[in-house]
């Protein structure tokens, strides 16, 4: 007599996003154009901002919208985190810059929930907790994306990694890794406040909600933690020194007294400005680390260094290693951005869920 074996069917993955700001707007957009066009993406099951989560019954951007629209009241994710939402097998999209969300990474996927994720505020933070995130992933099975973290998905993390993985010893990188501060040293030629381009990026979604974040350098301190260690580095927050473009006063002030307090940004950098047009050089903002640690700050560069180039938005990062000792490996491109921050998320979701 023959036995019939029949197997359970895997539960269907299901999708989650936490963030309903520019790029979670763009991620949802980005989800049902894809969908549209065939491609097979999991259910969107749910999304959540600070101040709701919903069930997605109806179409994601009209869930989106609702959620918008939600009055602020006590946080809504750690119930709906901890029970009837996320299981081993579904992915979770971290569209928020939010510490808290970020705290939760190693526990979804030490339960066996994919992680999707531009926030840097997991392998950007402290050393401890970007251990933890690589123990839950191994301990739970899960897959970590993070490709948005750092050049809104050009190739950068991926690269350091597979020249690691490939015996490579990474020496030295450093790069031009805020989009919103290419942008600005791109446009800025003196002739028109600072400030004014600061609101300009601002609006065109480029800086984060408060642009103290990239002016004083935190966000590129952030992006060098997460290559250094992905390049074999276990470099610590206090080891990366970083030169501020905020002034003091600027520094002191609430959010919204700070946004209608930008002009105290003027001054300092024309005064940069004229520097570097007395030198012939440009001015950049660099970000860069070796093993002994890590600087970040405003730099004049010659025109003909391998980091003047580019334009708008781009990111442009060097490498240097064993396989690139004298010439350094370049990757450039856009580096800012809600639509590129987007794909490069469903990029990875699509990682994920493709049949290997």
């Amino acid at each position: 007599m023959s036995a019939v074996l029949t197997l359970a069917a895997a539960p269907a993955r299901r999708l989650a996003l936490l963030g309903t700001g520019t790029v979670g707007t763009a991620f949802v957009q980005r989800y049902q154009s894809l969908q549209a066009r065939g491609v097979a993406l999991p259910a969107f099951s749910w999304l959540a901002n600070s101040r709701t989560a919903r069930a997605c019954a109806q179409a994601p951007d009209h869930e989106l919208q609702q959620a918008n629209l939600a009055v602020r009241g006590a946080p809504a994710l750690q119930p709906w985190a901890e029970a009837e939402g996320l299981q081993r097998g579904d992915v979770v999209v971290d569209a928020t810059a939010s510490d808290d969300v970020a705290n939760w990474h190693e526990h979804w996927l030490a339960r066996g929930v994919h992680v999707v994720t531009a926030n840097k505020l997991g392998q950007g933070a402290q050393l401890a907790r970007a251990q933890a995130i690589t123990d839950g992933r191994l301990g739970g099975g899960a897959q970590y994306g993070d490709s948005a973290t750092v050049g809104a998905g050009l190739p950068l993390l991926s690269s350091l990694r597979a020249l690691v993985a490939g015996g490579d010893r990474i020496h030295r990188v450093e790069g031009v890794l805020s989009g919103s501060l290419a942008w600005l040293f791109h446009h800025y030629d003196g002739q028109r406040a600072f400030s004014a381009w600061v609101r300009d990026a601002a609006r065109a979604g480029y800086t984060e909600p408060d642009p103290r974040v990239d002016l004083s350098g935190e966000d590129v301190r952030r992006k060098l933690l997460i290559l250094a260690r992905a390049s074999g580095i276990a470099l610590r927050g206090e080891q990366v020194a970083v030169t501020s473009l905020v002034p003091t006063a600027l520094a002191a002030l609430p959010s919204d007294a700070a946004l209608a307090q930008l002009s105290l940004l003027d001054a300092p950098l024309y005064a940069f400005w004229r520097q570097a047009q007395e030198q012939g050089g440009c001015l950049r903002f660099v970000g860069g680390f070796d093993h002994d640690g890590a600087t970040v700050g405003l730099r004049i560069l010659p025109l003909d260094h391998p980091l003047a180039g580019g334009g708008q938005t781009d990111n442009r990062v060097a490498i240097h290693s064993d396989r690139y000792p004298a010439q350094p490996l370049l990757i450039q491109g856009p580096g800012a951005g809600a639509d590129v921050t987007a794909a490069a998320l469903l990029d990875d979701v699509l990682a994920i869920v493709r049949p290997r």
